[in-house]
């Protein structure tokens, strides 16, 4: 697949230029400030609107800037996000390849029915390919148990854009599984203290600037790009009780889903944190290792993290205050997984098939119907809710054997 891939990658680059355009101009206009000695959040500005992504970003696409000709060599920087583009699949196809869950045949489908996808990566040049490759990075680092490194490529991903955040429930769920309250604190503050790192030129000049501006959980959408709530009327859209309303339909489903599907059936919710970290380690060990290494983690622990981070993020999306096109990147590479990974007992193997394709065409034309309808925004919804619905009748991802092994120990 990957000659392929990349030969038709090296083609799609070729697109006018002129195609291009939508924030790569701001993003450079945004790198330059900073190149130029202004670390005030609130006086870096582009033709878009205000600088609003964390600094990571800043430092990411500044290489891209002197990468790129000051950001005039388009040609160049398709090629480099067709090169990231490419490391996006090999990363993704690592974590498949790991949890045996998907057919082999599902990563052809995956590299051909995503024109969009290729769009947002070599043609429009956003950030959301960027935040995602690392990532994935960091889920491949979590399953071959780095969790240090893990977490600091995590922190990095939020730096360049904020949407990684919807993975954090997920990923503190984990910390707190495999590690317990006390252990999990030295990897939360590895992902805190990269944050302040990355972004202390711009605290030190104005911080309540820089965490209003790369931080901003209340920021407003237009209507105009809105993929997921178009049949609302606008002012429906634009209201705060309905932003609150979705907030808490997601925490609530974020509690429900640690609370029944990613907790050990039998156990309060109340003693995750206290949990002993070596007995969870050991239920999953496949063969025994030196002392000095690290358990190796069994079929059953890479289910369990990926299903986890996978869910959690998809939670997010699915409460989304609003999604725009680009925004598609930050859960298609995962949907394969969703779909693939939760047998649901009450379908027939045929019919899960036919199930599987009805959601995945009709995922591929709400993303592909622009400008969005409120048909498409409507079908999407259904789409997510039949997932969702699958995701919680499904196998519980914490393999039952745990129990067993636990009360063993």
């Amino acid at each position: 697949i990957f000659p392929i891939q990349a030969k038709w990658d090296a083609g799609f680059g070729g697109v006018g230029v002129g195609d291009t355009e939508i924030d790569w101009k701001a993003y450079m206009a945004q790198v330059e400030g900073v190149i130029n000695g202004t670390y005030d959040y609130t006086q870096l500005q582009g033709d878009t609107g205000p600088l609003v992504y964390p600094a990571g970003f800043v430092y990411i696409f500044m290489g891209l800037y002197y990468a790129t000709g000051r950001g005039t060599d388009i040609r160049m920087a398709q090629n480099i996000f067709a090169v990231l583009y490419l490391a996006t699949l090999l990363l993704v196809f690592l974590i498949y390849h790991q949890t045996c869950k998907v057919p082999p045949f599902v990563f052809f489908f995956m590299c051909c029915a995503s024109y969009r996808v290729h769009s947002i990566f070599v043609l429009r040049l956003f950030n959301d390919p960027v935040a995602m490759v690392l990532l994935f990075l960091s889920i491949n680092l979590l399953l071959a148990q780095r969790w240090s490194w893990g977490c600091c490529c995590f922190s990095l991903a939020v730096s360049v854009k904020m949407n990684v955040l919807l993975f954090a429930p997920g990923l503190l769920f984990l910390l707190l599984t495999q590690f317990g309250f006390h252990g999990a604190l030295p990897k939360l503050g590895i992902c805190a203290a990269l944050q302040v790192m990355l972004g202390l030129p711009f605290l030190l000049e104005n911080p309540v600037g820089y965490l209003s501006r790369s931080f901003d959980l209340g920021r407003q959408f237009l209507f105009r790009w809105t993929v997921n709530w178009r049949f609302l009327p606008e002012a429906l859209f634009l209201h705060r009780a309905f932003h609150l309303a979705l907030l808490a339909a997601h925490l609530t489903l974020l509690v429900l889903f640690a609370i029944c599907r990613w907790h050990r059936t039998g156990e309060s919710i109340l003693s995750l944190g206290l949990s002993d970290p070596q007995t969870f380690a050991l239920c999953f060990e496949t063969a025994p290792t030196p002392a000095s290494s690290a358990p190796a983690l069994g079929l059953d622990h890479r289910i369990q993290i990926v299903s986890t981070l996978f869910t959690s993020n998809f939670i997010g999306i699915c409460f989304s205050r609003s999604l725009h096109y680009q925004f598609y990147v930050w859960y298609f590479h995962t949907l394969p997984y969703l779909l693939w990974a939760t047998p649901t007992r009450w379908l027939t193997h045929l019919l899960r098939y036919h199930l599987i394709l009805f959601l995945i065409s009709r995922l591929l034309l709400s993303w592909n119907t622009y400008p969005s309808t409120s048909c498409s925004s409507a079908a999407l919804h259904v789409c997510h809710a039949v997932i969702l619905l699958q995701l919680w009748l499904g196998p519980q991802a914490f393999p039952k054997s745990i129990q067993h092994t636990k009360k063993a120990h």
